[in-house]
């Protein structure tokens, strides 16, 4: 359980401008990349990317985003952690948050 993905709305859940999920944790970046457009596993650290959130059932664009990666050791939790920034409001952060869980 310790080695477990943190995934968690970092945001308000409240409408505004922007969202960010927050997800922390051995393998976060390879569980975004499952479910983002762009490439991420090839992404160098403290690097932000453009792309689609979709649904990995049925291929549907959730959101439009911009993903942040951030490698290890060099994070507040010396972990590999991923922000995705999404357009902000209760469906579309709940949908991506849904999308990470399942």
């Amino acid at each position: 359980m310790l080695n477990d993905i943190i995934v968690a709305i970092s945001t308000a859940l409240q409408d505004g401008a922007i969202s960010i999920v927050r997800l922390s944790g051995e393998g976060c970046i390879e569980l975004v990349d499952k479910v983002f457009t762009a490439d991420l596993i090839q992404k160098e650290s403290h690097t932000m990317t453009y792309g689609f959130i979709f649904d990995p059932i049925d291929h549907q664009e959730i959101d439009e985003c911009l993903v942040s990666v951030f490698r290890a050791p060099k994070t507040f939790t010396r972990e590999d952690i991923v922000e995705i920034n999404c357009h902000g409001g209760k469906m579309v952060t709940r949908r991506v948050l849904n999308v990470l869980l399942a």
